[in-house]
């Protein structure tokens, strides 16, 4: 598996990729994007959740957590299978680095919308075949349909909740669904087609990276969102009342990133059902994810163990408590279907106890290091390095995933000019032997040195972006998701400049390299010392 080897990555969603198109997307921006990982020699793409995004455009609400986000699909290859031609994607002129959301959903929809309606008008054989073959896929099966329907449904209703919808429908009974599959029967199809040239194109991408020795880590929401296709299709595995609303919702306690905690507003799910089914809803989809990833990075892990469930009723996230999660049985039975080793990044931030520990170890998943957060001090005069600490990078296990920053937290320049105390700049100088003019530079560079067999660095880190480039706000409801790379910024140059440190600190993908580079840097007194 990729995780037990010395390598190093990149996060950076699609969304984020640049081109004319406003967002981006799994088009030629994002085989550029591999080729520029590859010159630099990293060996992983990492990236945030890629289901269709619904209130706040975040990737971990998701009106599905099977279903591809369609705002990603490429015009351009749209324009290769004839579906669209040049002259309809000419794209308006959209601001540089930011995703303005509400013209982009439209336009990108319009331009599936003529898609859709030639490849009905018109003679696709090869497509159809390929399309025949999506819709016979076992992982497909498992969510395809309801998918459809739940969109096409959402669509009829004017976008409302599922909970307003009329009571047949929203109770899903089986003979209201038989009549929207006829009603509704051309949306139905229609969303299926999009989920069609999602997966086609993801597919291309997912080959492409494996072609240049690139693996993708891909991300797992450990909740669903309550307006989505899961909760609707499947209300028996979720605490719902009997109009569909939640008794209780997910978030967590008051912690680093906020003071109320974080009441994310997720439906809490009912392991008692899910243990007696065998967990086959989670069998499903892990399996589908693994056909898209590699590695599969496990959202908010420690909510397995043990998560914070408050009242529905409730403003903030402080009046909530913990509840026992499913903890062993759902990773036995995960492991007995996937067979052998879990390719799994399991996210132990947080509210982190000896148990998530123990769960964590027991099925050999490895953690997560925060670099910005290894810099708080006991006291700052003498200056006393926490003891109690984990992030301290000389505390690091060869078992560990690194990072700067995740998307959640600032860029580490902003981290470095905004939020870091004197006394954590004062450590961070003393411990890197760095002055502090590019703290984002140190600091990468301080991941690829530690033992860790993986570290992951933010594509901001990397460019050294500040504030202008931070992806999420935990706790902001608006303004978040935005960042787009500018155009032309992965250059050659920083591509030789990271290749040189990969080289350097023996992460670079190709071990031949390294090898070679060790020779290289050798002097002629060297040389000339060896026997």
């Amino acid at each position: 598996m990729i995780l037990n080897k010395r390598l190093a990555g990149v996060l950076l969603h699609p969304t984020s990729l640049p081109g004319p198109h406003g967002i981006g997307d799994l088009g030629p921006s994002a085989v550029r994007f591999l080729d520029w990982l590859q010159q630099a020699g990293f060996g992983i793409w990492q990236v945030l959740p890629l289901g269709p995004t619904g209130y706040g455009d975040s990737p971990y609400q998701c009106f599905s957590a099977f279903a591809g986000n369609q705002y990603l699909i490429s015009p351009e290859l749209l324009v290769q299978e004839g579906l669209l031609t040049k002259s309809e994607i000419k794209a308006p002129r959209y601001p540089a680095g930011r995703i303005d959301y509400g013209p982009v959903i439209e336009r990108k929809m319009a331009l599936l919308g003529k898609a859709f309606a030639r490849f009905r008008a018109g003679e696709f054989a090869e497509l159809n075949a390929r399309l025949a073959a999506f819709r016979r896929r076992p992982s497909t099966k498992a969510w395809l349909d309801d998918y459809a329907l739940f969109s096409a449904l959402k669509r009829a209703h004017g976008g409302a909740v599922w909970t307003t919808w009329e009571k047949p429908l929203r109770q899903a009974q089986p003979e209201a669904l038989a009549k929207a599959r006829v009603k509704y029967a051309e949306d139905i199809e229609f969303h299926v087609f999009v989920q069609f040239l999602f997966f086609d194109q993801w597919d291309r991408i997912r080959a492409a990276a494996h072609e240049r020795d690139i693996a993708i880590v891909g991300d797992l929401p450990i909740y669903v969102a309550f307006d989505s296709a899961d909760t609707w299709a499947h209300q028996e595995l979720f605490k719902l009342r009997a109009d569909g609303t939640p008794t209780h919702v997910a978030g967590v306690p008051p912690d680093y990133f906020s003071a109320t905690g974080q009441l994310w507003g997720n439906p809490i799910y009912r392991y008692d059902v899910m243990e007696q089914r065998g967990y086959k809803w989670w069998i499903s989809r892990m399996k589908s994810l693994l056909e898209m990833f590699d590695v599969v990075r496990l959202d908010h892990f420690r909510g397995f163990e043990a998560y914070w469930e408050v009242p529905a009723s409730e403003k903030t996230a402080i009046n909530g408590k913990w509840v026992p999660g499913p903890r062993a049985g759902l990773f036995k039975a995960l492991r007995k279907a996937l067979g052998g080793n879990l390719p799994i990044i399991a996210e132990n931030l947080g509210v982190i106890t000896k148990e998530v520990e123990d769960l964590r170890e027991q099925f050999g998943l490895p953690g997560m290091k925060i670099m910005q957060f290894a810099w708080v001090t006991a006291s700052e005069k003498p200056l006393v390095p926490d003891p109690g600490c984990v992030f301290q990078p000389h505390r690091y296990e060869q078992r560990s995933v690194v990072y700067t920053g995740s998307h959640d937290n600032p860029t580490t320049l902003q981290w470095w000019r905004e939020f870091a105390s004197p006394g954590e700049k004062r450590h961070f100088k003393q411990y890197l032997g760095t002055d502090g003019k590019k703290p984002h530079e140190a600091l990468c560079r301080a991941a690829l040195a530690t033992v860790a067999n993986t570290v992951i660095l933010p594509m901001q880190d990397l460019l050294g972006l500040g504030g202008e480039a931070r992806m999420n706000y935990p706790g902001r409801e608006s303004g978040n998701w935005g960042w787009r790379m500018k155009e032309g910024a992965a250059t050659a140059k920083l591509a030789r400049d990271w290749k040189a440190a990969l080289l350097l600190y023996e992460r670079h993908v190709s071990q031949s390299a390294i090898a070679s580079a060790l020779v290289a840097n050798e002097t002629a007194e060297e040389r000339a010392r060896k026997p």
